[in-house]
């Protein structure tokens, strides 16, 4: 394990230094064992956090090509500020974007769905991952699609 593997670690996963480094240890230096363990840690990490009071949020939305889909969606959040936080953003833009594409009938089975940019993780998994970066409840709360 050295500072390059850390940096490159948290540069993919977000993780703090700390996790970093304690997740390469317990991988013995294997890169990809040591996100496996942050993911499980952060997978940890959002349901200690799902029982904390949602007060802020944001409506995101996308619409598609010349207009003939479109989604609106709802995340919500403890504070404004991570309301207002790049990785949260990226988020709502990204499930809109989903919504858009996939057509979820409800929230459970949209939490459910490959991402569409990477079949490798579930939009839960997405979710998940934004939780445990901003170290903040956050919820899909309402999803729609309206087309043409």
């Amino acid at each position: 394990m050295n500072l390059e593997d850390i940096k490159k670690l948290r540069k993919q996963t977000g993780a703090g230094v700390m996790d970093t480094k304690k997740a390469l240890e317990d991988a013995n230096g294997d890169l990809q064992k040591a996100k496996e363990v942050l993911k499980a840690k952060g997978l940890e990490r959002a349901e200690k956090k799902s029982e904390r009071e949602i007060k802020a949020g944001r409506v995101f939305s996308y619409i598609h090509g010349v207009g003939k889909v479109g989604a609106i969606i709802k995340i919500g959040c403890e504070t404004d500020f991570v309301a207002q936080n790049e990785e949260f953003e990226k988020l709502g833009n990204e499930i809109a974007m989903q919504v858009a594409a996939m057509n979820p009938e409800s929230i459970e089975e949209l939490l459910k769905q490959d991402y569409i940019r990477d079949s490798s993780k579930t939009i839960k998994d997405l979710l998940s991952e934004v939780i445990s970066k901003t170290g903040e409840n956050t919820t899909i709360a309402e999803i729609s699609r309206l087309s043409i």
